[in-house]
Protein backbone atom coordinates (compact mmCIF):
# COMPACT_ATOMS: atom_id res chain seq x y z
CA UNK A 1 0.00 0.00 0.00
CA UNK A 2 1.36 3.62 -0.74
CA UNK A 3 0.34 5.65 1.85
CA UNK A 4 1.59 9.13 2.45
CA UNK A 5 2.69 9.14 5.84
CA UNK A 6 2.97 12.48 7.58
CA UNK A 7 3.78 13.81 11.37
CA UNK A 8 2.05 16.92 11.78
CA UNK A 9 2.71 18.90 15.54
CA UNK A 10 -0.43 21.21 16.27
CA UNK A 11 -2.98 22.20 18.43
CA UNK A 12 -6.37 20.48 18.68
CA UNK A 13 -9.37 23.10 17.61
CA UNK A 14 -12.31 21.41 18.41
CA UNK A 15 -13.81 18.83 21.14
CA UNK A 16 -12.90 14.95 20.06
CA UNK A 17 -16.25 13.26 18.86
CA UNK A 18 -16.57 9.54 19.62
CA UNK A 19 -19.13 7.53 17.57
CA UNK A 20 -19.83 4.06 17.61
CA UNK A 21 -20.38 2.83 14.30
CA UNK A 22 -21.04 -1.18 12.82
CA UNK A 23 -17.49 -1.58 12.48
CA UNK A 24 -15.96 0.38 15.18
CA UNK A 25 -15.75 3.14 17.55
CA UNK A 26 -14.19 6.18 15.70
CA UNK A 27 -13.01 9.66 17.67
CA UNK A 28 -12.82 12.91 15.01
CA UNK A 29 -11.07 16.46 15.84
CA UNK A 30 -9.85 19.12 14.08
CA UNK A 31 -6.30 20.44 14.58
CA UNK A 32 -4.58 23.37 13.30
CA UNK A 33 -0.51 23.39 12.14
CA UNK A 34 0.88 26.86 12.13
CA UNK A 35 4.09 27.18 10.09
CA UNK A 36 6.75 29.78 11.81
CA UNK A 37 10.05 31.51 10.35
CA UNK A 38 12.53 33.51 10.85
CA UNK A 39 12.43 36.97 9.27
CA UNK A 40 15.68 38.49 9.33
CA UNK A 41 14.11 42.15 8.52
CA UNK A 42 12.55 42.42 11.90
CA UNK A 43 14.43 40.08 13.67
CA UNK A 44 11.64 38.36 14.81
CA UNK A 45 9.87 34.85 13.91
CA UNK A 46 6.68 35.49 12.42
CA UNK A 47 3.28 32.66 11.70
CA UNK A 48 4.02 31.72 7.90
CA UNK A 49 0.07 30.41 6.86
CA UNK A 50 -1.56 27.66 9.26
CA UNK A 51 -2.72 23.84 7.92
CA UNK A 52 -6.20 23.01 9.28
CA UNK A 53 -6.60 19.37 9.12
CA UNK A 54 -8.90 16.86 10.30
CA UNK A 55 -7.77 13.92 12.28
CA UNK A 56 -9.93 10.48 12.59
CA UNK A 57 -8.96 7.96 15.11
CA UNK A 58 -10.29 3.98 15.57
CA UNK A 59 -10.05 1.17 17.73
CA UNK A 60 -8.43 1.56 21.01
CA UNK A 61 -6.81 4.75 20.14
CA UNK A 62 -10.32 6.57 19.83
CA UNK A 63 -10.94 5.82 23.21
CA UNK A 64 -7.86 6.89 24.08
CA UNK A 65 -7.53 10.07 22.39
CA UNK A 66 -11.59 10.97 23.34
CA UNK A 67 -10.38 10.25 27.04
CA UNK A 68 -6.90 12.42 26.86
CA UNK A 69 -7.52 15.53 24.56
CA UNK A 70 -9.21 18.25 24.77
CA UNK A 71 -9.79 21.44 22.94
CA UNK A 72 -6.41 23.64 22.95
CA UNK A 73 -4.17 20.85 23.47
CA UNK A 74 -0.66 21.01 21.65
CA UNK A 75 -0.62 17.26 19.59
CA UNK A 76 1.58 15.25 17.74
CA UNK A 77 -0.46 13.25 14.91
CA UNK A 78 1.13 10.56 13.34
CA UNK A 79 -1.39 8.69 10.34
CA UNK A 80 -1.53 8.39 6.73
CA UNK A 81 -2.36 11.55 5.06
CA UNK A 82 -5.88 11.36 2.64
CA UNK A 83 -8.02 14.09 1.08
CA UNK A 84 -11.78 13.62 1.73
CA UNK A 85 -13.92 14.75 -1.26
CA UNK A 86 -17.90 15.68 -1.21
CA UNK A 87 -20.51 16.86 -3.46
CA UNK A 88 -21.65 20.37 -1.81
CA UNK A 89 -24.42 23.09 -3.47
CA UNK A 90 -21.63 24.81 -5.12
CA UNK A 91 -19.62 22.05 -6.65
CA UNK A 92 -17.17 19.23 -5.71
CA UNK A 93 -15.07 20.12 -2.37
CA UNK A 94 -12.34 18.43 -0.47
CA UNK A 95 -10.41 18.79 2.48
CA UNK A 96 -7.19 17.00 4.06
CA UNK A 97 -7.52 13.95 6.47
CA UNK A 98 -4.96 12.21 8.44
CA UNK A 99 -6.14 8.53 9.67
CA UNK A 100 -3.93 8.62 12.79
CA UNK A 101 -1.80 5.49 13.69
CA UNK A 102 -0.83 7.70 17.09
CA UNK A 103 -1.28 10.75 18.74
CA UNK A 104 0.52 12.32 21.75
CA UNK A 105 0.52 15.06 23.54
CA UNK A 106 3.20 17.53 22.62
CA UNK A 107 5.63 17.62 25.73
CA UNK A 108 7.76 20.68 24.10
CA UNK A 109 4.43 22.67 25.61
CA UNK A 110 3.90 20.89 28.77
CA UNK A 111 3.63 17.90 30.95
CA UNK A 112 2.17 14.83 31.23
CA UNK A 113 1.16 12.15 32.96
CA UNK A 114 0.47 8.24 30.82
CA UNK A 115 -1.49 6.08 32.67
CA UNK A 116 -1.58 2.37 30.11
CA UNK A 117 -4.46 0.73 29.38
CA UNK A 118 -4.31 -1.93 31.32
CA UNK A 119 -7.89 -3.80 30.18
CA UNK A 120 -6.54 -3.13 26.45
CA UNK A 121 -3.38 -5.16 27.51
CA UNK A 122 -4.93 -8.19 29.12
CA UNK A 123 -7.62 -8.23 26.13
CA UNK A 124 -4.75 -8.62 24.05
CA UNK A 125 -3.14 -11.21 25.66
CA UNK A 126 -5.71 -13.02 26.82
CA UNK A 127 -5.89 -12.41 30.47
CA UNK A 128 -8.80 -11.71 32.29
CA UNK A 129 -8.69 -8.33 33.86
CA UNK A 130 -10.14 -9.50 36.92
CA UNK A 131 -6.80 -11.60 37.46
CA UNK A 132 -4.58 -8.66 37.18
CA UNK A 133 -3.69 -7.35 40.94
CA UNK A 134 -3.97 -3.95 41.42
CA UNK A 135 -1.18 -3.38 43.45
CA UNK A 136 1.17 -4.63 40.73
CA UNK A 137 0.59 -1.10 39.05
CA UNK A 138 1.36 -3.44 35.69
CA UNK A 139 4.31 -4.97 36.67
CA UNK A 140 4.60 -8.74 36.90
CA UNK A 141 4.59 -10.63 40.42
CA UNK A 142 5.85 -13.68 39.31
CA UNK A 143 8.41 -15.37 36.84
CA UNK A 144 5.60 -16.95 35.55
CA UNK A 145 3.79 -13.23 34.24
CA UNK A 146 6.50 -12.75 32.26
CA UNK A 147 6.04 -12.87 28.53
CA UNK A 148 8.62 -12.51 25.99
CA UNK A 149 7.96 -9.53 23.70
CA UNK A 150 6.93 -7.40 26.28
CA UNK A 151 8.77 -7.83 29.61
CA UNK A 152 12.82 -8.64 29.91
CA UNK A 153 13.55 -12.71 29.03
CA UNK A 154 17.29 -13.56 29.31
CA UNK A 155 20.00 -14.90 31.56
CA UNK A 156 21.91 -13.00 34.69
CA UNK A 157 24.92 -12.65 32.21
CA UNK A 158 22.84 -10.60 29.72
CA UNK A 159 22.39 -7.69 31.72
CA UNK A 160 25.73 -5.45 33.47
CA UNK A 161 26.05 -4.90 36.85
CA UNK A 162 25.45 -1.10 37.70
CA UNK A 163 29.07 0.93 38.32
CA UNK A 164 27.99 2.60 41.69
CA UNK A 165 31.74 4.20 41.98
CA UNK A 166 31.05 5.71 38.98
CA UNK A 167 27.78 7.36 38.95
CA UNK A 168 28.56 11.13 39.44
CA UNK A 169 25.86 14.05 39.76
CA UNK A 170 25.22 15.55 36.24
CA UNK A 171 22.95 18.04 35.09
CA UNK A 172 19.85 16.63 33.56
CA UNK A 173 20.89 18.93 30.65
CA UNK A 174 23.34 21.40 29.64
Amino acid sequence: MNDTTVTVVGNVVDSPRRVSLDNGAVTNFRMASTARRYDSATQQFVDSGTLWVDVECWGALSGNVAASISKGDPVIVHGALTTHSWESESGPRSKPRIRAFAVGSNLQKGRSVFTRDRSARTAEEGTPASSASTEDHGFPTSAEELRPGRDYVGSDETLNPADTDNLSQEPAHA
